[in-house]
């Protein structure tokens, strides 16, 4: 049973409005962003792939998984934007304000971003008025389902084909469990998207 949505409802963006959805723009951009590494295996396959278009992207990554992969962590700030992700990937509904935000402080230690994306999205009215002080908080407006083992790497490409338009944030992962569908998709949404004279931004604030 899906319990997600590729395509997040409006009243969010009015519930949270200073978060960033969408990037503003009459361009044709679009902002890959990929959550949950750095993961030697997988990581390091999105870059190769980028490089091949000339893409620019934003990596959130989570703290805990810097350690032992500097080199990739490095790899990935030459040419792409960096974001926190927290530090263990906390839950923000079933987290206290202030666990959560020490969480998130945690990882900038680490990461040194001003960009932060909530684990699974999810993130209290609380945590959000503390942590928007600090950082800027990025959501997404298409989420590929990348991560859902019970659909396929063309179904993601056709998500993002689907919901994506001028400016959209893309969520991939690059994680073990998202592989087999980001490896299929992600070439495919690039190679799309570029033939329609889309370029491949990085988020910058």
């Amino acid at each position: 049973m899906k319990l997600y949505l590729n395509k997040p409802p409006q009243i969010l963006r009015l519930v949270f409005p200073e978060i960033l959805w969408k990037i503003d723009s009459t361009k044709k951009k679009l902002y890959l962003t990929f959550d949950d590494g750095p993961t030697p295996e997988v990581t390091s396959f999105v870059l190769d792939v980028l490089d091949e278009y000339n893409a620019k992207a934003t990596f959130f990554v989570l703290g805990k998984n810097i350690k032992g992969n500097e080199e990739l962590f490095n790899r990935i700030k030459e040419k792409h934007a960096i974001g926190n992700h927290s530090f263990s990937h906390i839950k923000g509904y079933s987290s206290s304000m202030s666990n959560y935000v020490s969480d998130v402080n945690k990882a900038d230690k680490i990461i040194n971003s001003k960009l932060f994306r909530p684990p699974y999205g999810q993130i209290k009215l609380s945590q959000y008025s503390a942590l928007k002080q600090k950082y800027k908080i990025v959501m997404w407006n298409v989420l590929s389902g990348d991560f859902d083992n019970n659909i396929s790497g063309i179904q993601c490409f056709n998500n993002v084909v689907k919901y994506s338009n001028n400016g959209s944030i893309i969520v991939f992962h690059d994680t073990l469990k998202a592989s087999n569908n980001l490896k299929i998709a992600l070439p495919k949404v690039l190679k799309y998207f570029t033939a329609l004279n889309y370029s491949f931004e990085k988020i910058d604030f």
